[in-house]
């Protein structure tokens, strides 16, 4: 997979004793529209050592109107709402980043 120049880094704090909910719900009901309206997901993660509870999941943009668009079409998907009711007492905390790769140092990544 290529390097993308923009990564939307999402860190979702899950209730204790609640991600495996919380994958179940994000399964079934966020990955079929995420997967329509964002594409193809760059991974997910959850903490192994450290501040834990966390989900952490990736995707790739080509510049930031890439990224406003496809989020808007996200957040305009008809049974978005569904998922967010499903996963609202699920949610502790959702921290977000936009980061811009460094096209110097990306040259080493294995695409």
């Amino acid at each position: 997979m290529a390097v993308k120049p923009l990564v939307d880094y999402r860190v979702y704090t899950i209730t204790p004793r609640k991600m495996a909910e919380f994958v179940e719900v994000f399964n079934g009901l966020a990955m079929p529209i995420l997967k329509e309206t964002l594409g193809t997901p760059l991974g997910f993660y959850t903490t192994l050592v450290g501040t834990q509870n966390q989900f952490v999941h990736l995707w790739g943009y080509d510049s930031l109107e890439d990224y406003e668009k496809r989020s808007a079409a996200r957040d305009s998907h008809p049974d978005f709402p569904k998922y967010l009711a499903a996963s609202a007492h699920l949610i502790v905390a959702q921290e977000t980043s936009l980061i811009k790769g460094i096209d110097l140092l990306n040259g080493w990544v294995d695409s």
